[in-house]
């Protein structure tokens, strides 16, 4: 089916800068309004904490709440950082099922001790010992099947322990010592884990400790069937919002003069946890892509979500990139996004 570009010319709005080359991203602009990357709705650019492009290729324009999708997860990370600093949550290596209501222990299919020593950080870094991969679609824990069941961190409570076939690295022989795999159940269930400890809804949180102090309002939350914030997806927020989000980390943590989340949280979440794939490491709930540039390869801690959608944080040059779309369909979305980054607005920093 032939898609139909909307009118390119609505919701536009641009900043110049000296360090900018607007005229890049103007070159830029044009390949988006050509269909080279497919349904790309918007684009802004920040570096030195200013905005210096924005454009929006869609009807609903910069108060357009886009559902980002897994760039969410990011959004966890950031609030069990703060549940820690506000004491409530012992520290990282809290074991999640000493947090759960103990219904979720006494209920558990598949008990296992192991299941019982998973900790806050496993869920962090996508490595828990239960047998749960989005990327496998015979993996009893693909979030695919998880949408089926009624009780979203129930499903994940019951997962057996995963096996390690000889061809597979145990965790002791990965990087980091931990077996990566994508799991949106593990993050679904640290929602839980993190609105247990504070003792308070997990939208309620976000909006108190996050939201408010950067100035995000009214974001869009997805429910699990029983009322639980989906901490593994779904939130939508506003382009300038995700571009709050990703200053936040680039500032070490501070806006508006404060320290909103610990510098230690941002410095250990921007560090490698896990091996993802070759071109990109782990954090805490961050991508820390490889990325071209020049004559070599630099490291962008990035949020990322299905179709492509992502939060690029450019140390080297000061800078953050967002880039949302709908490119759910696409193959292969998250090289266009990456495509667009590289190509035609790192040069324009």
């Amino acid at each position: 089916m032939k898609r139909t570009l909307l009118c390119l010319c609505v919701a536009t709005v641009s900043w110049t800068a000296a360090a900018a080359d607007t005229a890049q991203f103007e070159r830029a602009r044009k390949a988006v309004e050509q269909g080279e990357y497919k349904a790309i709705t918007s684009i802004l650019v920040a570096q030195d904490g200013k905005v210096v492009y924005e454009h929006y290729f869609d009807a609903d324009g910069a108060q357009g709440r886009r559902n980002t999708r897994s760039v969410t997860k990011t959004v966890a990370g950031m609030l069990a950082g703060l549940a820690i600093e506000d004491g409530k949550l012992a520290s990282a290596s809290a074991r999640v099922f000493d947090v759960l209501p103990p219904a979720r222990r006494q209920k558990m299919h598949n008990p296992d001790p192991r299941k019982d020593a998973i900790r806050v950080e496993d869920l962090l870094t996508m490595s828990s010992i239960v047998e749960c991969n989005d990327d496998d679609s015979f993996s009893r824990g693909n979030e695919e099947r998880m949408y089926l069941i009624e009780d979203w961190v129930q499903f994940y409570a019951d997962l057996p322990v995963q096996g390690f076939p000889g061809w597979m690295p145990k965790p002791a022989d990965s990087p980091h010592g931990r077996s990566f795999r994508y799991c949106t159940a593990g993050v679904t269930t640290l929602g839980e884990v993190i609105q247990t400890a504070v003792h308070e809804p997990l939208q309620t949180y976000a909006q108190r400790r996050l939201f408010d102090p950067l100035g995000i309002q009214a974001p869009q939350w997805q429910f699990s069937p029983l009322g639980l914030a989906q901490a593994g997806g779904g939130l939508g927020l506003r382009t300038r919002d995700l571009w709050k989000l990703g200053q936040l980390y680039l500032d070490g943590g501070r806006a508006g003069g404060k320290q909103v989340i610990p510098a230690a949280w941002v410095r250990q979440s921007l560090s490698p946890q896990a091996s993802a794939r070759d071109d990109a490491d782990y954090g805490y709930l961050w991508w820390l892509m490889k990325i071209p540039s020049g004559d070599g390869v630099i490291t962008a801690p990035t949020m990322a979500g299905t179709g492509g959608n992502a939060v690029f944080v450019l140390p080297d040059k000061r800078a953050v990139v967002v880039v949302t779309t709908t490119n759910y369909r696409e193959r292969q979305p998250h090289a266009l996004t990456l495509k667009l980054l590289t190509r035609d607005l790192m040069p324009g920093l």
